[in-house]
């Protein structure tokens, strides 16, 4: 018998994820979801999202918000910055190089290219610029170029951080400057081995003395080995000046967007979750990052939930495992947090924006939009609230998948678009 050509893995994986139940998405939110018994099949449910352009339409955001794309044409945005002057830049690129390790890797990797852009990935930074301050951007300029897949962005004590999938880098940046003056400086290498999980998060301490990095997996459950995992699947301290670094939070699966909570300095992030345990586990998550802590990948989830397919297994680890702080639900993989601030309107003063960038192996997709988590007493508190939706419409189409968002101090909120190649900016209306 002749092995399946890849298309006909790709027919057989359409129809199987078709023959998944339909009915409404279960999602549980918040601190405490009632998770559901994991379910294993041959291949896990998929379902494509099928890109077709904006046109004339937009994300829709709440009343009393308007939302304008200020930038077209890029070459994959992925995260952004608001600069001291209101410039913005954007890291465009794509990365890594993980070769596939089972047929269902293949077919897996043909359903998510099916929803991803074309565009071949910048490997740069564009600048972004509304001299006036009238909403248009009017500039948009290389910044910088000639990078490694450009993710994370930072800025602290007048230097630029850039977490490329390969190393910490640093600009020197002169206030109002459109393009960099020299060659980025190296701060650290980074794991690059592999990269199955490739974007390195980056955000910086309000004293700007340390950087901390979001570095995730190469694996879904260690198929690879553990010790391609070394380094891996954890969050890093990284001191500005020196490049010295160390575990800071480990057991993060895929930590791909970090923050820092401005009234308390805490450091938060938004985790990917693990795969192939069914379309409602295991929930991907918005948490606080305790600075020693281990939360749990590879040996369990959402605290001490074992996963039963790692061997060997760990029970000390599993002991110490922390349960994450919210559950934003399962494969929406949150690409992007942000705190927000009083200038977004009463609503959404206190609390964070998560982008959303939707998933791929549910049979009802979920995400492609940004949610508010409201907090309250420096904890989130109630559900999430959908920010910008539309992002995959009513008709099953997909328009954008959010990544990075970003709150700009004078009112807004950018967001990237790796999918329409296009950056956002949601205002409130005046």
């Amino acid at each position: 018998m002749k092995p399946l050509h890849a298309l006909s893995l790709l027919s057989v994986a359409v129809l199987l994820s078709a023959c998944g139940g339909e009915g409404e998405p279960t999602q549980a939110h918040g601190p405490d979801p009632k998770l559901p018994e994991p379910q294993r099949g041959l291949l896990p449910s998929m379902k494509i999202a099928e890109p077709v352009a904006w046109g004339e339409q937009k994300p829709t955001v709440p009343e009393g918000f308007s939302v304008t794309a200020i930038a077209t044409g890029l070459k994959i945005p992925r995260q952004s910055l608001v600069l001291p002057n209101g410039d913005i830049l954007v890291a465009e690129g794509r990365g890594g190089s993980a070769a596939k390790l089972k047929p269902k890797d293949v077919i897996a990797s043909q359903i998510k290219a099916k929803g991803n852009t074309q565009v071949k990935g910048g490997n740069r930074l564009t600048l972004l610029r509304d001299a006036d301050g009238d909403g248009t951007y009017e500039l948009q300029t290389v910044f910088a170029e000639n990078l490694n897949a450009p993710y994370g962005l930072a800025f602290a004590d007048g230097k630029l951080y850039v977490a490329n999938q390969d190393a910490l880098v640093r600009f020197d940046y002169q206030d109002g400057q459109t393009k960099a003056s020299a060659a980025p400086t190296k701060v650290t290498d980074l794991p690059a081995e592999i990269n199955h999980h490739w974007t390195k998060a980056l955000t910086a301490s309000p004293d700007g003395r340390f950087l901390y990095v979001g570095i995730g997996s190469n694996s879904n459950i260690t198929e690879r080995g553990l010790e391609v995992e070394i380094d891996r699947a954890m969050v890093w301290q990284v001191d500005a000046q020196t490049g010295a670094h160390r575990p800071y939070a480990t057991g993060l699966r895929n930590p791909t967007a970090l923050a820092v909570q401005p009234q308390t300095g805490q450091v938060w992030a938004v985790v990917n979750e693990r795969d192939e345990l069914g379309p409602d586990l295991v929930p991907d998550y918005l948490t606080s990052v305790r600075e020693g802590g281990f939360y749990g990948w590879p040996y369990s989830y959402w605290g001490q939930n074992v996963d039963e397919r790692v061997r060997p297994q760990n029970p000390d680890k599993v002991a110490a495992a922390i349960k994450p702080d919210y559950s934003l639900g399962s494969h929406v993989a949150a690409l992007g947090v942000d705190f927000s601030i009083p200038a977004m309107g009463e609503r959404f003063a206190d609390g964070v924006f998560v982008g959303q960038h939707g998933s791929w192996n549910r049979p009802n997709p979920v995400g492609y939009k940004v949610v508010f988590v409201p907090f309250s007493k420096g904890k989130p508190a109630g559900e999430p609230v959908d920010f910008a939706t539309g992002f995959r419409g009513e008709d099953g189409k997909t328009r954008g998948r959010p990544v990075g968002v970003t709150v700009d101090p004078r009112g807004a909120l950018i967001i990237a678009d790796d999918l329409a190649n296009t950056v956002w900016r949601v205002t409130r209306n005046r």
